[in-house]
Order: C-alpha cells, then structure tokens, then sequence
C-alpha cells in the first residue's frame, strides 16, 4: 500500500497488512548487486524497523537476501523461509563500492498457510465484531502451518495450550480435521516414557521446569482428540491416543499426589498495568488442578465413546476426587476473593467447568461480574479468557462480553483495532515487546458462534449430527448470522430483533436434526412461519426452562417468531 524512501538505497515497503508470507520480487540493475529484505511488524515514526515483536534487534538475524545474475530484469521468490510481518526493510546494494544499486521493480506479498478450507462465515449489525473477527482470522491464519505455531516469526514453536483453548474458534472458522489429527500424533510422539506430554510439540527444543512440564499445556493431549470427535465424528485419534492418553494423566497424577497440581504456567498473559508477558494474577496452581479434573472429565467420556464403560465409571470417580480436593484447596467461603486469588480467572474456570457446588454459584457468579464492573475490563490472560466467555454468558450476563469486546479505550479488542493492529496481538495492550500476530487470545471466535448466534454441536452427540441452537441476543446488537459447514452440510442461524419481536432462521442440512431454544416464557408467544410453532409438522415440542421454549427441528429451513 506504500513505499518509503528513507535514505539512498533504503526503503521501507508497507503491505498494510501483518502476515505469514513470502515476497515475490523483480529486480533491475546490473550483475552481483543485491536486495536485502528484512521483515517486521512495526517500525518507528522516522520509518526505522522495529524487530523488538519478534525477538530480535533493529535488523535481526534473519532476512532474503538476492543476488542478480544478469544485467537483464529478473524475477525472484523464495523456496523455504517464509515470515509473519506488516513491513519489509529493503536494502538495495551495488555490486561494486560506489557503483549503481539495483532497482526494486515490483514486490508482493505471497501470503502462506496451510490447506485449511474457510468452513465459517460470521456478521452482526455491530462491525465492530467483524473487524475483530478479521484481526483474530489473520491471526489463525498466519500460525495454521504443519503446526499450529505460537508465532510466525520469532519461534514458529507448536505451544500446546492453544490448540485446545482455541480449538473451537479454529474449528469454527476452518477445516482443521487433518491438521489436528496430524497435532495428536505430534504429541503422542513427543511423549515421555514415563507419560509427560511436554508443552510443545513437536519438541524441537527441550525447556526446562513448568515450560515443559505444564498441565494447561499438557492437556490437549486429551481434548484435541475429545473436540475432533465433537466437531467431526471422527473417533480415530480418540482410538490412537487413548492409551497415551491415559499415560499422561497417570503422570499428572503422580505429580499431584492427592493434591492440587503444581505443574502450572497459570493465566499466560493476564492483564496487569505494566507487567504483561506472564501469569500474575491467579495461582498456577488453580489453573493446573483445574485441567486435571477437566482431563479426567473428558477421558470418562472418551471411555465411554470408545466401549469402555468401567474405566468411564472409574475416571468419573476419579474426576469427583479432584473437584473436591479443588475446592479444599482454593474455596474460601469466609475471604472476599473466594476462589484462589479472586481473580477474574480464579473465579471463572470453576464457575464454567462446574467446579463450583450449586449452593455457591450464584456468590461467585456476583464476585465476578462485580469486579468486572468496577475494574471497567477483563484481566484474564490466554488460560482464562474463554472461560470468562463462558462464566459470564451461563450466568445470564452475555452484555458483558459484548462491552469489553468492543470498548476501545481498555486494552482488548476493540483497542488493539485503534492502534491499527492488522492481526491479533499476543497481549491484550499490543505492546511492542510482544508478538503482533498470536491468535492465543481469539477465544471469542467460538463465542460468536456458539454463544451469540446459537449455533453449536451437541455435546451429546457427534459431528453435528444435533445440532443446539441456543442464540443469546444481547440488547446492543439487531441481528447476527453464522453459519458453518460440517461434513453433513451448511447449518446456520440468524436472529434479528425489531419493535418487540425476535426472528429466528435456522437452516438444518439433511439427515441432521437440531434443538431450539426460543426466548419465550409461554409456548403460545412462538410462531413458525405464520401458524403456532406447536403445530407445525416438522416441529416438536420438548420443554420450557429457565424462560426459552425448546423445540426439536429436522432437516430445513424454519422461521420462528415470538413475541416479547
């Protein structure tokens, strides 16, 4: 979009758009004179180059670099390095010393990732949310490669925890299928003989202490093959890894002991003024044990799924063991904070993974959104944020998530699109010592889809053979659509509001059925088409709870209206 000359034979090259590319170059000039070509994410105001996102110094050390061969034009692209950046700092130098520089006749982007089909497509009446769903895609997809990296730039590493903390949202938006069969077989590679699952994978490099040995990072050894079945139905790295599986969860608790876990790196990137770029605000250790009972969960129902109803009963024994060491642990009923630190992570992971006993919830739920309220913006980091989502639109406060999602003035979001940010960045604030293309923090993608539209597997069911359609409108937005493809076919939803009416589409593709949740305190105010929703064939009743009508669809298009 621009081209900057800052000195002679200096220029500055803006794509105005950060991502993982290659460049493809024409080049005039005479034999043996070179272009240097060093990418990065921000420069400074006098058009400099700032490598400091990506771990390295002012030019760094690495860069393409092309000698011509001819004195005609030529035309160049690399083979191998490709790179996640915004800007390239070119350097054009003559072949000789006081001799003419080359010319940089034409230069491209060639974007590149792997062979992930787009499977989602996601709107509201507020742009807002598709801007930040655009900043969080360019994220996913810079780092979708025969790994999901943490970066394209400075490590390009398979981090474990956000394949399965960003699952869903990467489910949503592309085909991952084989690529994340291809992730479980990575880490079922790198496992240890005595079961640790270390927190990359494949293990190129070997970290010491809790950057190897972490339980948040651990455990997408079991759930990346848990969420492959969820989404697709495809049970074989279920099949693959079960025995792995449950290895590693021996391991984790060996290292528990009968208490909580201390294998932890917590709430990665929390938001804290002036201290981004760890876990500060909630106990490692919370988080850890956490996972340890959500992996224990999510093996009983693998047990289940693959014919193994003892084992399924003993790891829901198991499961029930560690919820109530948990809550030895880290509920305290007589302090303020309640859980753990009272962070927003502290609170929000039980409330969401049902670590919380009934009679409490509604006092920690409080805590939560009261702090939120007084604070004005979200401290959860990498670990809890998706939790967050999750607490808070269970809880009946959706508002929520829509306020900090799109308030531009608290580091977020809706502030990361003010500074000018073309991807995710990897800390709330986008500050400049950290990545400027992470998709870690892009756990609200699975929200616009399965939240606010209302469109997501049953967890009873497979592959969205049943699909739930449970869509919580919020009072700021008119309307929203999604849609997703599933090896069955398109499903989509779109709801509008308008004048005290709510307007349900829901498209069902064949041999799938769905289950609808209509705001309606009475089955009468729910209307298919132009006649009661009851006696629509097609169309079943099932219940009414906590204010929504529910009804069982087939394979269709249907149209419900209530009433408010």
């Amino acid at each position: 979009v621009a081209v900057r000359d800052l000195a002679p034979g200096v220029q500055l090259v803006d794509f105005g758009q950060n991502a993982s590319f290659m460049p493809r170059i024409r080049v005039r000039g005479p034999e043996g004179s070179v272009v240097r070509l060093t990418g990065c994410e921000v420069v400074n105001d006098d058009g400099t180059i700032d490598r400091g996102t990506m771990g390295g110094a002012h030019r760094g050390s690495a860069w393409w670099q092309y000698t011509k061969g001819t004195e005609d034009e030529e035309a160049w692209f690399p083979q191998f390095y490709y790179l996640g950046s915004r800007y390239l700092y070119v350097e054009l130098q003559p072949a000789t010393e006081g001799g003419p520089r080359p010319e940089l006749a034409d230069v491209e982007m060639v974007i590149v990732h792997s062979a992930a089909e787009p499977v989602g497509e996601f709107a509201a009446s507020d742009p807002t949310f598709g801007r930040i769903r655009e900043l969080i895609r360019w994220a996913q997809r810079s780092n979708l490669m025969s790994i999901l990296t943490d970066c394209p730039h400075r490590e390009k590493l398979g981090w474990l925890e956000q394949v399965h903390l960003n699952g869903p949202a990467l489910r949503y938006e592309w085909d991952v299928n084989r690529l994340m069969a291809k992730t479980a077989r990575d880490m079922a590679d790198a496992q240890q003989p005595d079961g640790l699952i270390p927190n990359i994978a494949p293990e190129y490099t070997v970290f010491k202490g809790t950057f190897r040995t972490a339980a948040e990072w651990g455990a997408s050894f079991i759930l990346v093959p848990w969420q492959q079945y969820l989404f697709s139905g495809d049970t074989e790295p279920l099949r693959e890894n079960y025995e792995g599986m449950k290895r590693y969860f021996a391991w984790l608790e060996t290292r528990a002991a009968g208490g909580p876990l201390q294998d932890g790196l917590g709430d990665w990137y929390d938001q804290i003024p002036g201290k981004p770029g760890r876990a500060y605000l909630t106990p490692p250790a919370l988080t850890a044990t956490a996972h340890l009972y959500l992996d224990a969960t999510t093996l009983a129902r693998a047990a289940e799924v693959l014919g193994k109803p003892e084992e399924a009963a003993d790891y829901r024994r198991r499961a029930d063991e560690i919820r109530s060491g948990f809550n030895r642990a880290f509920f305290r009923p007589e302090s303020a904070e309640i859980y753990g630190s009272g962070s927003h992570t502290s609170l929000a992971v039980p409330l969401a993974m049902g670590l919380v006993e009934e009679s409490q919830r509604g006092r920690v739920f409080s805590a939560l959104v009261s702090d939120i309220e007084r604070r004005g913006y979200a401290t959860a980091g990498a670990v809890g944020y998706g939790y967050l989502l999750r607490a808070l639109t269970e809880g009946g406060a959706a508002e929520w998530v829509y306020r900090l999602a799109t308030d531009p003035e608290f580091p977020g979001y809706a502030y990361q699109l003010k500074l000018g940010n073309t991807a995710l960045a990897e800390s709330w604030s986008a500050q400049r010592g950290a990545s400027q293309n992470h998709f870690f923090l892009g756990q609200i993608m699975e929200w616009f889809y399965a939240d606010l539209a209302g469109l997501a597997p049953d967890p009873e069911s497979t592959g969205f053979k049943r699909m739930i359609v449970k869509p919580h409108p919020i009072p700021e937005l008119t309307w929203v659509e999604a849609s997703h493809r599933s090896l069955f076919g398109r499903h989509a939803v779109r709801w509008e509001r308008d004048g005290g009416v709510f307007r349900l589409e829901v498209t069902v593709p064949p041999n799938t059925t769905a289950q609808v949740y209509l705001p309606a305190n009475d089955v009468g105010q729910v209307n298919e088409g132009s006649d009661s929703a009851v006696r629509r064939p097609g169309v079943r009743y099932l219940r009414s709870e906590e204010g929504r009508a529910i009804f069982e669809i087939g394979s269709g298009v249907y149209r419900f209206e209530v009433k408010e």
